[in-house]
């Protein structure tokens, strides 16, 4: 998997521009995301996964969905805290409506669930809001906050 970590921050940055409406600048974000793709796939015991589908015809990744687990403060909802967050789903132009990304995140919610988290999190643009309902996903009741201080 290791091998595939450009590919993956080449998706990655597909997927920003398609969220953003526009391509994403390449800079210094991709070594950061390539260093800690290949850091954290690598762990004995991973706390990251990332499920892909190869191009079809070729070199390279069609599709690939990524997650992590954190451990947070249990609740009545999740007593253990484990909780998946999903990002980087994202499928490259030319390969999509194939079920390449539906196919990624079956993998991924396996993935979670073979190591007992319960609760699984992610952010959904309004086109892949479907698959993630069709996957069992709802809304919640939080309102989603960000502060970004501008450090580095």
């Amino acid at each position: 998997m290791t091998g595939d970590v450009a590919e993956l921050v080449r998706l990655r940055a597909v997927m920003l521009g398609a969220m953003a409406g526009q391509p994403v600048e390449p800079g210094p974000w991709q070594q950061e995301a390539l260093a800690m793709l290949q850091a954290r796939l690598a762990e004995p015991e991973p706390t990251m996964a990332a499920y892909v589908v190869d191009v079809p015809d070729g070199v390279g990744l069609a599709a690939c969905a990524v997650g992590t687990i954190d451990l947070r403060l249990g609740g009545p909802a999740n007593p253990s805290g484990r909780t998946g967050y999903v990002y980087n789903v994202v499928t490259d132009e030319a390969y999509r409506r194939r079920g390449f990304s539906r196919a990624c995140m079956a993998s991924l919610l396996g993935w979670f669930a073979r190591r007992g988290v319960s609760t699984v999190d992610l952010r959904a643009t309004a086109d892949g809001e479907p698959l993630y309902r069709a996957l069992g996903f709802a809304p919640v009741s939080h309102t989603a906050l960000r502060l970004a201080t501008g450090r580095r």
